[in-house]
């Protein structure tokens, strides 16, 4: 199946099980495709705004690793104390392969999750907070597993934030005094070649509650 359509097919998923099914089938060749037919940038970008803000020592969650191209990313930053969850036994099986997280949890963004409170001391999530993926409600219980003090950094289109709950979900945990922002980059251009007009932009959040 050519990449683009497979994106296609795997965002057309109309529920959860559908969705980790289809990454599922994908795994094996997710890394290979993204890089070659798409250039993937977002995992290091993201990993390079995200060492500017958390302690190498940090117990981080890798939330929707996929096959941990993030993990692969931080790790020669320094970060050791990093845990994968992602819908798709298939992609955190891959993930195991590069052998850089020390923990690995299936579990649905969106859901509530089974950390508990005050679990990390960062969360990082890449290309996972989208349509069809992980709704905005998925921050809450982002915030809720991050210590007081800890980041949230992940990556948005500028569309689904504007359009899709994200922009009102985040200034709602501000206004509840949940979090701060800390950083939000520019527009970066994150499928240079198989999708140029694609931009991400990269928010850092620090809890404060």
């Amino acid at each position: 199946m050519p990449e683009q359509n497979r994106v296609q097919w795997v965002y057309s998923a109309t529920n959860n099980q559908e969705l980790a099914d289809r990454y599922d089938q994908w795994a094996k060749e997710y890394d290979s495709e993204l890089a070659q037919d798409f250039e993937w940038a977002a995992p290091a970008w993201t990993a390079q705004i995200f060492a500017n803000h958390v302690a190498k020592d940090a117990r981080i969650l890798d939330a929707g690793a996929g096959t941990g191209l993030v993990g692969q990313e931080l790790a020669p930053l320094g970060f050791a104390n990093l845990v994968a969850m992602d819908l798709s036994p298939g992609m955190l099986n891959e993930a195991r392969g590069k052998g850089v997280y020390r923990e690995f949890h299936q579990m649905v963004m969106g859901d509530e999750l089974t950390f508990p409170t005050n679990s990390f001391d960062a969360v990082i999530s890449v290309g996972v907070l989208t349509l069809g993926h992980a709704p905005a409600s998925s921050l809450d219980e982002l915030a809720r597993v991050t210590k007081t003090g800890g980041h949230i950094v992940f990556t948005l289109r500028p569309d689904v934030y504007e359009g899709n709950g994200f922009k009102e979900k985040q200034e709602a945990l501000e206004s509840e005094g949940l979090w701060r922002l800390v950083e939000v980059t520019d527009r970066l251009q994150v499928l240079p070649k198989g999708e140029p007009d694609a931009y991400h932009q990269v928010w850092v959040y620090q809890i404060t509650d």
